[in-house]
């Protein structure tokens, strides 16, 4: 099958990737931009003290020295308050994550980290205070119309509007952290974001040929980790010039270490290793960039969680299967295991593997499926997950699902001692007990 909707990956990709997972990023590109406008401001106020002076308007630049001298009050409380206002605000949202971590899984702390909002909040804030200071020093001591400078009118302004953003903002991120506190929103992000990558990946690729034999190997150098994301443009252009196809050896979530394989090289020689420098992003965890499956570890995580004896909340499991089932559908129909990346010409430039149906499968039911046991809300809303699953798919992936389909009976039997019991543990049922 041929990589039919399969767009080149830009060469940013990874970068811009890379930035959404950092904190620091979106406050530093604040700083420059509140920066730039203050000098702006800071011009505009100095050419209408100018102008007013040339026109010898000196009652109309009292006046506007009178009301920058009354603003200078607000400034100065806003000033003093702003780090105090942000101290508070995100000590309070740390423990609510930190909350939300350990009542569902630690990888939700990375959805507060990506949060465009949270960002954007935190950006607004520091900027506010940053700007207040600016403001404060370019306050005069004079206050003779025709002696005076600048008059920080259109800065005092701004001031005033950044703060109205500041407590907008406030409202819409404290909206934003309780609902990361509870299941239902956080499950659905996580199923969001896995169908948001599902939808820029490229497919897996049936019937194509095999790279050809192996000629050399290049072995990972750097730190070890989890194996985040290549950068694919980057490898294909590697790989056309030095007229070869590279494999990646180890899957997207793999850990790896220094001294084994990373990249598999067939029809030539090794490219020169300027050429496949940042190529390999490793890292302390996985991420949703180019990780198909990470989604559904993050669902089973939580669904294990929630069925564990000291959690014991198999509602939560439910909902986590709600949206399993909803992934898995999605990818019914689409080819899935190695993925090829083509040159502009249309060869094949890099191989790399990719999740199997099967395997996909095994991962959103394996270990639910071992802690059904005593919770029938969750074996009859798997039973119908299942089901419904057996109507979608083609004939060829029928088989896992049958199996675990057959794996779930057993263990209900085995675990179920009295017939109607068992009978009721087994019917399939959307919301569990409905």
């Amino acid at each position: 099958m041929s990589d039919r909707g399969y767009r080149r990956p830009r060469p940013l990709s990874p970068l811009r990737e890379h930035l959404r997972d950092t904190f620091w990023f979106a406050p530093t590109m604040g700083f420059v931009c509140v920066f730039v406008l203050w000098l702006v401001a800071t011009e505009l106020d100095d050419a209408l003290v100018r102008l007013l002076q040339r026109e010898e308007a000196y009652d109309e630049l009292g006046e506007l020295i009178a009301f920058s001298q009354d603003a200078k009050t607000i400034v100065t409380t806003i000033s003093s308050a702003m780090m105090t206002f942000i101290g508070v605000v995100f000590s309070i949202s740390l423990v609510a994550v930190q909350m939300a971590s350990g009542q569902l899984t630690p990888r939700v702390v990375r959805i507060f980290v990506r949060s465009r909002i949270s960002k954007l909040t935190l950006t607004v804030f520091l900027a506010t205070f940053l700007f207040s200071l600016l403001v404060l020093s370019s306050y005069e001591s004079e206050s003779d119309p025709r002696r005076v400078v600048s008059v920080p009118l259109v800065q005092s302004l701004l001031i005033l509007v950044m703060l109205g953003l500041s407590l907008l903002l406030f409202v819409v991120y404290v909206s934003a952290t309780l609902r990361l506190m509870q299941v239902g929103p956080v499950v659905d992000r996580i199923a969001r974001d896995s169908l948001r990558v599902l939808g820029r990946m490229p497919r897996g690729a049936r019937g194509e040929d095999g790279p050809g034999p192996e000629t050399a190997r290049v072995m990972h150098e750097g730190r070890a980790g989890v194996l985040r994301d290549v950068n694919t443009a980057r490898l294909v252009r590697a790989a056309r010039r030095q007229d070869v196809v590279l494999r990646l050896i180890p899957r997207i979530g793999d850990f790896v270490v220094p001294g084994t394989p990373v990249l598999a090289v067939h029809g030539g020689a090794v490219p020169p290793p300027h050429r496949l420098r940042y190529t390999v992003s490793v890292s302390v965890e996985r991420t949703l960039h180019q990780d198909l499956a990470f989604g559904l570890r993050q669902l089973a995580d939580i669904a294990l969680r929630a069925l564990s004896t000291s959690v014991n909340d198999p509602t939560t499991a439910v909902q986590c299967l709600d949206r399993i089932v909803q992934f898995l559908a999605a990818v019914a129909h689409l080819p899935l295991g190695a993925v090829h990346h083509r040159d502009r010409d249309g060869r094949v430039r890099l191989v790399q593997d990719g999740p199997e149906w099967d395997d996909l499968v095994d991962l959103a039911f394996e270990e639910i499926r071992w802690c059904v046991d005593g919770s029938p809300q969750v074996s009859r809303r798997l039973m119908a997950g299942l089901d419904d699953l057996l109507l979608l798919v083609p004939e060829d992936r029928k088989k896992s699902l049958f199996r675990h389909r057959a794996l779930l009976v057993q263990a209900v039997e085995r675990t179920v001692p009295v017939t109607a019991d068992r009978e009721f543990a087994l019917l399939p049922d959307r919301q569990g007990i409905g």
